[in-house]
């Protein structure tokens, strides 16, 4: 198989993957795409400095057909808590402004690193976390209240992601079930992939060293093999995230995640 043929395989396959994991976990499509789209475009001689940028920014816009496909299918199963997205979507729409104005101006490097400590933390929390375990019975309210989906807004987006693998363990620590916690996360990555896209299509508008079919920093050839699979392959993971106990499955996405993640620590820190 040619190069552009393995590409397009593994691209596929992660746009499969990220798919299910973001309608199964709630953890967002995005954990999967960032780590295969870095090393793909390491693979091809893409400079360092660029495959975070371009991995992030390609991540947010796959997320963003994911996003809808995923939150309409757990909307269907009534676990969309709306009146919480309409208090949080503003400011985390605010901390998604933020996190796409400082992953624009910083380097791949810190964009790698930001990931892999992030992504080593999910993966810690997938395999030993217990989603029974709480900090309080109810999300906070007043200046926490508007701070936490800051936060889930603007980290989720330095990283390129939905916004599921950092909103689903916060909101089942002050007491959320864990099915309506996935399903309102899956939303999020609403909020956050639009603005964040179109940040990063401004952000890197002009950047010398893109590859061929980049808008800005999203790869259109990417986006375009990612998210129809991704699309389609949503759905069938809420359907599994409702019938089925997933501490195995956490556990083998948990190993995953965790070598990738390292894989990265190991280059942004070399």
């Amino acid at each position: 198989m040619n190069e552009m043929g393995t590409l397009a395989l593994g691209l596929v396959i992660a746009g499969a993957v990220s798919g299910l994991t973001a309608g199964m976990l709630g953890v967002g499509g995005g954990i999967v795409v960032v780590p295969v789209l870095y090393h793909v475009l390491g693979l091809m001689g893409i400079d360092p400095g660029l495959s975070m940028h371009i991995a992030t920014g390609t991540s947010l816009a796959a997320i963003i057909p994911t996003a809808f496909s995923s939150s309409r299918a757990h909307d269907g199963k009534g676990a969309v808590d709306w009146a919480l997205l309409r208090r949080w979507w503003l400011p985390m729409l605010i901390g998604v402004v933020a996190g796409s104005a400082l992953a624009g101006i910083a380097r791949g490097r810190v964009l790698t690193l930001v990931f892999a400590v992030v992504a080593i933390l999910v993966a810690l929390q997938l395999a030993f976390g217990s989603e029974e375990r709480r900090i309080a019975d109810k999300l906070p309210e007043g200046p926490l209240g508007t701070v936490l989906p800051a936060l889930i807004g603007g980290v989720s987006t330095v990283m390129g992601i939905g916004g599921g693998t950092i909103g689903v363990p916060a909101m089942t620590l002050f007491g959320m079930p864990i099915h309506r916690a996935v399903g309102t996360a899956s939303a999020f990555g609403v909020i956050i992939s639009i603005p964040g896209t179109i940040g990063a299509i401004l952000s890197g508008w002009g950047a010398p060293g893109l590859p061929p079919y980049s808008l800005g920093y999203v790869n259109l050839l990417g986006f375009l093999l990612i998210a129809p699979i991704s699309f389609f392959a949503a759905p069938f993971g809420a359907q599994i995230a409702h019938g089925m106990d997933r501490r195995r499955l956490r556990g083998a996405f948990a190993i995953f995640v965790a070598v990738t993640a390292a894989r990265m620590l190991y280059d942004a820190l070399a």
